[in-house]
């Protein structure tokens, strides 16, 4: 069925949020006047394409090819803004003059788009690498609380999936499809020259938040490993930078800028499972009826709810007597979610300083980011709870005061027979009786200093030092009227129940650069050199105390890690004739994590390109503006393993009070217990994995840039991959090591078009797409070839311990599923336990299963859309996927009869409306009939807003807007959404659709 689509409710609030919008601009168009003129260069030459605005607004036009334009405006505007690529704005007084002659000055700095790349930057139109840059007015709009979010959908080649609707929640984000089974697969973050660590602390949702979205002036994604290599043993997975906003050189003005917003989060699907009066009927006289209560429950409801945010910025810029740029910004968002009781609660500070020394010798560029946020983690084991509670049972239950007044199962029809242990719980009491709060703080921040030698001002020498600090402290606490806790102390104690977890957690991450660069032309040659030296330090500390409710500790646990990375790098550029351009990089990382066999790893590349539109014989295609062919082959590392930082030395672990070892002491006449220490498997000759790719792209402009775009091709092997191997048994100390013996591959292509449709006086449409194709594929799996070899089992499932349902296996997709094939009757109703024996061998068994497709999409795309009317703006955003599966393990785990009623548990079961599809009496986990196409069109964000003309007579700008998040789906698939972390649906707290009403104000 098509699920989500834009229902009445939603259209409605729609109408009455941009019906809003019009009313605050319908009196905004007073008598107006024509104004025309015409813009050249500092030669005299005309300027085609230059954007003339009224100053504070959107409407405006475009110079024709002699440079002229004509322009209406209110007769009340005061200044006229001219801006091109490569020209400094110019700002001009209307008064009465209605004929304009403007010369605009050219922008070094500005001349050509600038690319942020690993220590340093380029131009895009010199680039060699696979390079991709989305500034700030290229964003997704909208509800976007973490940086993820501004990005997802806008770069080929680029997958951004959210980990559900929890409030802050983080995204797993794919460059090309990952390189690795157990290493990380996600890429490297660089915040303003720090790279940082992804995994964040305990308590924190993602640890990205701590980069207020409205800081962020650009996000460069680099893709292949000649534009990544740089950063060798990190960058297998590709690398984002993020550069976050600075302080203005216009030492004439302090610019304040206020953006708030109030937004609303709603659910509009929900699990299908029976009403109370379907499971009645269900119900009727098959055994466990007497259990049935007499209320009509809709748990689901219960448990959700409409929640309202809020968020606020402001931020303050200028420029200090010429010589201190500077920007300060706070930041507060309340971000409440739809599950009960969860909310994320946050303050951010940012403040940036780029002052200038020694004429302008010695640049200094000084940052601070801070966060602080309080975390409310909702029971999101509510969620599956919610789906199988029996829907005739209350809420609250009088039989039940010892668990809080929540109805209970227990193990008999006596209330005071105890809780059924298997049994699910009460979803609100789960919900009302946990709290789980966090309390997390991080702090990022670097200096640099640029010095250009005097005299010699070729030479530059660079120096930066930055940390990311973040500390956590939180806790559970559930008290003794907890159903599921009350057994929970020591055997033969009255002062059972209740549990409580406290934590704390400090990172420190620390990072010193150093390095010079050489730039210089000489004649048809140019040359950039830079080379350096680079050391970074990671510490962690933590500690963890459980207990009871009365204080009975079951575990008190303090651990210390770090590991140590230094590195030695360096890049050359040549270009001949502004025609020609080759790049060299090489870095070579040393880490603590490896022996001192494997402790060095080499990461090289190369990167060439040709301007082909610079050659004589292509002059005559004036319609051609940009055509450059690129190639690139490079080696990068993965030393994020997943093992800890000691995975090649024998370490042990100290049990807790689940893994103690008892004795009887006949002097004593009593039972005594002592920790145990557990050994940890370790292989004392594990290394980085390493991923050559080879890239090839195009690069093209028509028409005066009127449309451009990029074509990619890649290919990219990993080698010493790491998988799980058996081994003889005591073989350094464990009978499965994770070891170096794997290879996979990825290959794909990638296109990207960027689109400006129309550009008149009041009528402005641009329009981009990308998509990509990537395929893949395990090679090896084993030190020796085995064809017995079956794979690795993984995708763990609801249903049963120990399940899974997904397998690594050499020529396949990287947690492929593997289930049996389903047979059906004649009327396309699954036949239950019946399975094609596909090796014929008259058995139906494990080697009966075959891999039915994987939740990696074949092909995705993402899609924007921008319109500007006068004073009116339209942006929409959406993505699509297609070729990934989806494993239902809603339905296959709630979908049976033998479910309604488990006497061994004395309780009833509500189940999902798929029973009436299958009538399955027994659960059937296995079977492709819960394998789905996952394959899905997402509208990600509408956007309506409204910019009126000379707000406070001229010295600020208004802009009022309206957007619709996550306003719609079109999928067939099942469930509640098919864009699943993992590809394993099981009960995600859900994707919100969000509305959104807010003002932006600059004075």
């Amino acid at each position: 069925m098509i699920k989500r689509l834009l229902f009445t409710n939603r259209l409605f609030v729609c109408a009455l949020l941009f019906a809003s919008l019009f009313l605050l601009g319908n009196n905004a168009y007073a008598q107006q006047k024509t104004v025309k003129g015409t813009v050249v260069d500092e030669q005299g030459g005309p300027l085609p394409g230059v954007a003339v605005i009224i100053f504070g607004t959107t409407q405006g036009t475009t110079t024709d090819f002699d440079g002229k334009f004509m322009l209406d405006l209110p007769s009340d505007s005061e200044f006229l803004e001219f801006s091109y690529i490569g020209y400094q704005k110019k700002k001009v007084e209307i008064g009465t003059t209605n004929d304009f002659n403007i010369n605009m000055e050219v922008d070094a700095e500005q001349l050509e788009e600038v690319l942020i790349i690993g220590y340093g930057s380029t131009t895009k139109k010199d680039a060699t690498g696979s390079v991709e840059q989305i500034n700030s007015d290229g964003f997704n709009k909208g509800t976007i609380n973490s940086p993820q979010g501004l990005l997802q959908g806008k770069v080929a080649g680029v997958q951004i999936t959210t980990g559900g609707g929890a409030p802050g929640s983080g995204s797993t984000i794919r460059i090309r499809g990952g390189s690795s089974l157990n290493a990380s697969n996600d890429p490297l973050i660089v915040i303003d020259g720090v790279p940082v660590d992804n995994d964040g602390v305990s308590g924190m949702r993602n640890p990205l938040n701590a980069i207020n979205p409205a800081d962020i002036e650009s996000m460069t994604v680099l893709k292949d490993a000649s534009a990544t290599a740089i950063y060798g043993s990190r960058a297998s997975n590709g690398v984002i930078i993020i550069t976050t906003k600075k302080g203005s050189s216009d030492a004439s003005t302090i610019n304040v800028n206020y953006n708030g917003s109030v937004s609303v989060n709603t659910l509009n699907d929900q699990i299908d499972v029976l009403s109370a009066n379907q499971y009645r009927d269900i119900m009727s006289g098959r055994p466990g009826e007497h259990l049935l209560g007499d209320a009509n429950t809709d748990w689901q409801n219960e448990v959700y709810k409409t929640s309202v945010s809020t968020d606020h910025n402001l931020g303050v810029s200028g420029n200090v007597n010429g010589w201190l740029p500077y920007r300060a910004s706070v930041g507060y968002t309340l971000d409440n979610g739809t599950l009960q009781g969860s909310s994320m609660d946050r303050t951010t500070l940012n403040l940036n300083l780029s002052p200038k020394f020694l004429d302008d010798h010695l640049s200094v560029n000084a940052s601070v980011k801070g966060m602080f946020v309080n975390n409310k983690f909702g029971n999101t084991g509510a969620i599956g709870s919610a789906v199988s509670y029996d829907p005739t049972q209350s809420v609250y239950d009088s039989r039940y005061p010892q668990y809080g007044g929540y109805h209970t199962w227990t193990n008999s029809d006596d209330p005071l027979s105890g809780r059924s242990v298997n049994a699910p719980s009460n979803p609100m009491a789960m919900i009302n009786q946990n709290s789980n709060t966090s309390n997390v703080n991080r702090s990022i921040g670097n200096a640099q200093a640029d010095y250009k030698v005097h005299g010699f001002e070729d030479l530059t020498f660079k120096v930066n030092a930055g940390y990311d600090y973040s500390s956590s402290k939180g806790g559970i606490y559930e008290g003794v009227e907890t159903s599921w806790n009350e057994n929970n102390g020591p055997a033969g104690s009255d002062e059972k129940g209740g549990y409580v977890s406290d934590y704390t957690q400090n990172k420190r991450n620390e990072l010193l650069d150093v390095y010079a660069q050489y730039n210089k032309q000489i004649g048809k040659h140019k040359f950039d050199v830079m080379g350096g030296y680079s050391w970074q330090h990671f510490y962690e500390e933590g500690t963890t105390v459980e207990s009871n409710a009365y204080g009975y500790e079951t575990k008190n646990q303090t651990w210390a890690t770090e590991y140590y990375l230094m590195s030695f790098f360096g890049r050359a550029n040549y270009t001949f004739n502004n025609k020609y351009m080759a790049t060299v990089t090489l870095r070579q990382d040393g880490t603590s994590r490896f022996s001192s066999n494997n402790r060095w790893g080499t990461f090289p590349s190369l990167a060439l390109a040709w301007k082909i539109n610079e050659e004589p014989w292509m002059q005559s295609a004036t319609f051609l503006s940009d055509l450059k062919l690129r190639a690139g082959v490079g080696v990068t590392g993965q030393q994020s393993i997943g093992t800890g930082n000691y995975p090649y030395m024998p370490t042990y672990t100290v049990g807790d009070d689940n893994s103690k070892y008892g004795f009887y002491n006949p002097a004593t006449g009593q039972w005594e217990y002592i920790n145990t220490i557990r050994p940890e498997g370790y292989d004392e000759n594990i290394k980085w994995e390493e991923t050559t790719t080879y890239n090839a792209g195009l690069d093209f402009g028509f028409f005066n840039d009127r449309l451009t775009g990029s074509a990619e091709a890649y290919y990219r092997v990993t080698n010493d991959l790491l998988n799980v191997i058996p081994v003889p048994a005591g073989s350094n100390l464990t009978n499965m090591l994770l070891t170096n013996v794997g290879s996979m591959e990825n290959k794909g292509v990638e296109l990207a078009l960027n689109a400006k449709l129309i550009q008149r006086q009041d009528f402005h449409w641009d329009f981009g797409v990308n998509m990509t194709w990537n395929d893949s594929k395990i090679t090896k799996l084993t030190s020796v070839d085995d064809p017995n070899y079956e794979g690795v089992k993984v995708g763990g499932i609801a249903g049963g311990t120990g399940e899974t349902i997904q397998i690594h296996r050499v020529g396949h997709t990287p947690y492929s599923f593997l289930v049996y094939e389903q047979i059906y009757d004649d009327a396309g109703k699954p036949i239950e336990g019946a399975y094609v024996d596909r090796n014929g061998d008259g058995v139906i068994d494990e080697k009966d299963k075959y891999i039915a497709g994987d939740p990696m999409a074949n092909l995705y795309f993402g899609f924007t859309t921008r319109i500007v009317y006068k004073n009116w703006e339209f942006s929409l955003a959406g993505r699509a996927q297609f070729g990934a599966q989806v494993y239902n393990n809603v339905d296959s785990n709630n979908s049976a009869y033998d479910q309604l009623y488990v006497s061994a548990n004395n309780n009833t079961n509500n189940v999902t409306t798929d029973i009436y599809n299958t009538g399955f009496q027994t659960r059937q986990l296995h079977s492709d009939y819960y394998i789905q196409d996952a394959n899905f069109l997402r509208i990600d964000n509408i956007m309506v807003g409204y910019n009126f003309n000379n707000f406070l007579k001229g010295k600020s700008t208004l802009r009022v807007f309206g957007t619709v998040n996550n306003p719609c789906v079109f999928s067939n698939y099942k469930g509640i959404d098919p864009e699943i972390q993992g590809g394993i649906d099981n009960n995600m707290y859900p994707r919100p659709t969000t509305y959104m009403i807010g003002f932006n104000v600059n004075f």
